[in-house]
Formats: C-alpha cells, sequence, structure tokens
C-alpha cells in the first residue's frame, strides 16, 4: 500500500453514508480502521399520498454537505487537519430514483424513495404481456424480480407522469439516476462539469443493467421505455471518479462508491463466498457472498453485484430484502403511540420474556423477499384479553427476526449450506434484546462488530483501496465483536416459527387492488 506520511493517525478516508432518515459523515484511519470523527444530520420524508414515499433533493445535497463541514470542525477541534483526509467514498439508499436539469442542476421532481409503493398499477399492466405473468421474466438479463421496489418503474412513472421529465429528455437536458448519483454529480462540479455516473453495486438495483455485461441493457430499457443513452456510465466501485469542487475538502478524490448494504457487506468483511451479513435499520437487508459465481435464485431472492473492486472481477451476492425493520418501531411511536422511543422498547422487551403468542408481520405496503406479495398488508395475530402492549412490542421486534430467518431460509435451499454465523449492523443492532431474539429464532449465532459504523466502514475501504489512493489493506481486518448465542430449544423455535408462517398467511391478500397480482408466495 502507498506510504502516505500523515498527522497522528495516519492517512484517513472518509465516507458519506446517505441513508433514508439520516446522513453521515464518518472519517477512519487507513491503518487502523478506527473511527477519528463523525456528523450525522436527520432527513425528512413526505407522505403525498397512501404508499407514496418521497424526499427532497436539494434536501439530501444540503445534508450530505453540511455533516462534512460539521465533521470537518470536529478534526480540526482535534487538532487534525483536513489535508489528511486523502479520499472520500460514498454509500447511499438504494433504488431511490431522482431526476434533474443538467443545465440548471433543479431537480424535476422529489427524490421517490425505494419503498414507494406508487407503481404497483404500472406493474400490474405489465405482468399483462409477460408471459404466465411471471414476475421472474426479467430475471436472467438483471437477476431482479419485476417489482415496484427496483428503479425502472420509477423512472417510468416519472417519465410518463411529470412533464417536465418528459420535456427534459425531449430537449436532452435530462439526469437522472440513484442518489449516488446526484451526490457525485453535485459533489464533482454539478452543472459545470460534474461527473454523471454511478457504481455497478447501485446500477443492479434499477432493472436496467445485464448482470453479467455490467452494462445498460438495450433489451431492458427498451422493455421499460426508457432510452438508454441518458443514463449515467457505470463505474466499478472502486476508483477515482472526480475531485470535490469546492468546500473544506476541494481537490480531494472521491474514489468509492457502493450502495449501502453492499458497503456493509465489504464493511463486514464479507469477502469470501459463503459469507453473509445482515443490516437493521429502515429496512433489512440480508447479502450472501457468492464470489464470481452469480447464483439465480429459486426462493425468491435477488441475485445483485456485492461489488467490483477496479480492474478486479465483480463479486455476486444473493439478497433478500425485508421492508419494515426499524419501520415498525417508528409506527409504534408515531403512529399508535405506543412507545415514547427506542429506551422505552428496550426496557419493554426486557419486562416481557416472550409475546405471549402474538404474531406481529408489518407488511405495511407488501412483503419483500422471499414471498414478493404487494397485497399482504400488516396484522397482528393472536390478541387476547390479557394482550399488553409490551407483547406487541416485542412481537414488532421478533417479526424483524422471523423476516431474516425467512430468507436465511431461502438461502440455504439455493445454495446447499448453511450458515453457521450472522454478521449483523446497523442502527437497530444497539437493542441487545433484538440480537438475543435473533440468535435464537435463527439457532445460529450473531456477531455484532464493536464498532456499528460498518456501512460507511465499507464506503471507507473501497476508496482507500482504489487505484491512485492505494492507502487501505482489505487483507487487514480490525473488527472486533460481540457474539449472541441461543438459548432456546428446536423444538420452542421451530414451534414459533410455524405459527410466524400462520400469520405470513394471514396478512396476504387483504389489498384487493393488488390480490390479483399474487403469485402462490413465490416469484
Amino acid at each position: 500500500m502507498a506510504s502516505t506520511i500523515k498527522g497522528q493517525y495516519g492517512p484517513l478516508v472518509g465516507a458519506i453514508d446517505e441513508g433514508t432518515s439520516s446522513c453521515r459523515f464518518i472519517v477512519f484511519s487507513a491503518s487502523t480502521g478506527k473511527l477519528v470523527a463523525k456528523h450525522q444530520i436527520s432527513l425528512g420524508q413526505t407522505f403525498p399520498t397512501e404508499g407514496w414515499v418521497e424526499q427532497d433533493p436539494m434536501e439530501i445535497l444540503s445534508v450530505v454537505n453540511g455533516t462534512m463541514e460539521a465533521c470537518v470542525e470536529k478534526l480540526k477541534d482535534q487538532g487534525i487537519e483536513p489535508s489528511d483526509i486523502v479520499a472520500v467514498g460514498v454509500t447511499n439508499q438504494r433504488e431511490s430514483t431522482i431526476v434533474w436539469d443538467k443545465i440548471t442542476g433543479e431537480p424535476l421532481y422529489n427524490s421517490i424513495v425505494w419503498s414507494d409503493a406508487r407503481t404497483t398499477v404500472t406493474l400490474e399492466k405489465i405482468l399483462e404481456v409477460v408471459p404466465n405473468k411471471n414476475k421472474n421474466y426479467l430475471a436472467p438479463l438483471c437477476g431482479l424480480p419485476l417489482s415496484p421496489y427496483f428503479s425502472a418503474l420509477k423512472i417510468n412513472w416519472l417519465m410518463n407522469n411529470v412533464p417536465k421529465v418528459k420535456q427534459a429528455i425531449e430537449e436532452e437536458r435530462c439526469c437522472l439516476g440513484t442518489v449516488d448519483t446526484w451526490i457525485l454529480w453535485n459533489l464533482t462540479g454539478g452543472k459545470n462539469g460534474g461527473k454523471y455516473v454511478t457504481d455497478v453495486s447501485n446500477a443492479s438495483r434499477t432493472m436496467l443493467m445485464n448482470i453479467e455485461t455490467l452494462q445498460w441493457d438495450p433489451m431492458l430499457c427498451g422493455f421499460f421505455t426508457i432510452p438508454i443513452d441518458i443514463l449515467p456510465t457505470i463505474c466499478s466501485s472502486s476508483e477515482i471518479y472526480g475531485y470535490f469542487a469546492a468546500g473544506s475538502l476541494k481537490g480531494i478524490p472521491i474514489s468509492g462508491c457502493l450502495g449501502d448494504q453492499h458497503a456493509a457487506l465489504l464493511g463486514q468483511n464479507c469477502l469470501q463466498p459463503g459469507l453473509a451479513k445482515s443490516t437493521y435499520g429502515t429496512g433489512c437487508f440480508l447479502l450472501y457472498n457468492t464470489g464470481t459465481h452469480k447464483v439465480d435464485s429459486r426462493q425468491g431472492l435477488l441475485t445483485t453485484v456485492a461489488y467490483k473492486l477496479g480492474d478486479e472481477a465483480a463479486v455476486y451476492a444473493l439478497e433478500g430484502s425485508v421492508a419494515v425493520a426499524g419501520a415498525a418501531m417508528n409506527w409504534l411511536r408515531d403512529n399508535v403511540g405506543m412507545v415514547s422511543g427506542v429506551d422505552e422498547v428496550e426496557s419493554l422487551a426486557d419486562s416481557h420474556r416472550s409475546t405471549a403468542d402474538v404474531y406481529f408481520v408489518p407488511a405495511f405496503s407488501g412483503l419483500y423477499a422471499p414471498y414478493w406479495q404487494p397485497d399482504a398488508r400488516g396484522i397482528i395475530c393472536g390478541i387476547t384479553e390479557d394482550t399488553t402492549r409490551g407483547h406487541i412490542v416485542r412481537a414488532a421486534l421478533e417479526a424483524i427476526c422471523f423476516q431474516t430467518r425467512d430468507i436465511l431460509e431461502a438461502m440455504r435451499k439455493d445454495c446447499g449450506i448453511s450458515l453457521i454465523k450472522l454478521q449483523v449492523d446497523g442502527g437497530m443492532t444497539a437493542n441487545q434484546h433484538l440480537m438475543q431474539i435473533q440468535a435464537d429464532l435463527c439457532g445460529i449465532p450473531v456477531a455484532r462488530p464493536q464498532m456499528v459504523e460498518t456501512t460507511a466502514l465499507g464506503a471507507a475501504m473501497a476508496a482507500g483501496y482504489a487505484e491512485g489512493v492505494k492507502v487501505w489493506d482489505l487483507e487487514i481486518s480490525h473488527s472486533q465483536f460481540d457474539t449472541f448465542t441461543p438459548k432456546i430449544t428446536d423444538a420452542e423455535r421451530d414451534y414459533r416459527y410455524t405459527r410466524w408462517k400462520m400469520a405470513i398467511q394471514r396478512s396476504l391478500g387483504w389489498d384487493i387492488s393488488n390480490a390479483g397480482s399474487s403469485s402462490g408466495g413465490k416469484t
């Protein structure tokens, strides 16, 4: 690795971690992996109508810049020069889609967030002309089922429903992409020469990239009637894309880019086939490294590009996505006033050692992997006159863990190998009870890194590893873990999982407008 002599921590690498509910800027030491400084700012969301979720692209950009400048000040307070930062990586919420005018730099519409379900009707129309209404019709090309979740349908909706977008495309001044593209374009100059790029991990979530060639696919773009020439250039996850055009980091290279779940896989050092991690945030996402071999799932999982480091071969993964994890806790707090915050969730879980046979399926906007059922809706089963809010809160925690087990079971069937350990990260892993419940319900140890910012760490690793930077040695792991081991019997575990499956069945078919799209539970 390059021997760049810097200050007390050696060369530093920054990471922009732009999530759904907040943005962080975190600075790490490249030589030790130590977190040196960080700053976080919350992000708002709007819900214009049922099933719609949007964010303001300008707020996203403002928050990104705000976190970086505040973190630089924290470095200065420690006597650290910002010039010690030799590179910055970007990791971002995936699938969320932004369109903007490349002449003015102004957004043409709000960001349509990944969990937005407005394109469900569009999907139904598409399935009518697909042979056997097969949701996996395009999977051989892109690795993904037809779903409102991914970017292509969001782009299609914007083109057909926002006149300014259609006009900008006709006048050849439309830029569009996932959140990484919006951030990279703006930070490297925006309308004054900003780099219009994305990386393979983000591109693999659009339904427009060929999963083998790693390029935009003419057939896929044609299927969704999206002009291929308006899409950004696809790059690797670790290379110099450009340089900061302004601010305290002006002139520093941006050299890492990954979707948040892919960055977490890298940050957890799941660099070998057979290793897996689960990230608990607004949603819950489990990635299983399959190496340079692409595995086509038969169990409703997604085939995705995990990462591509410079000129090295692309690494693939199987992924299972849970729409509602931390969002269930927010619902209990904000919508029904059942808890006041994180501390009360912990205390209620501590005082209620079981759910008293209550099961909560938080299918607020349908079920994701491995079911892919947009007609499902949230349901609470098993309520009696003795049920308390503590039972329901604990059932919400268990729901997150049951959904993770659903995905692990599907991965075992696809790959023929059972995991012997699950590595975890994300904000919710601070909940001790959640981690113990996860170990109990899956029957395997759960390993939580003591430094929990693994998503940002993965982006920093990719940035520091890039050609032209080379300050990060990926062969050295500095992680230390807290491990939770199962404490219940196989019989109890299997009984509770069977009851969970019963609750899943009861959640299906509630949204009558989507009931016709069900396909027996698998794609």
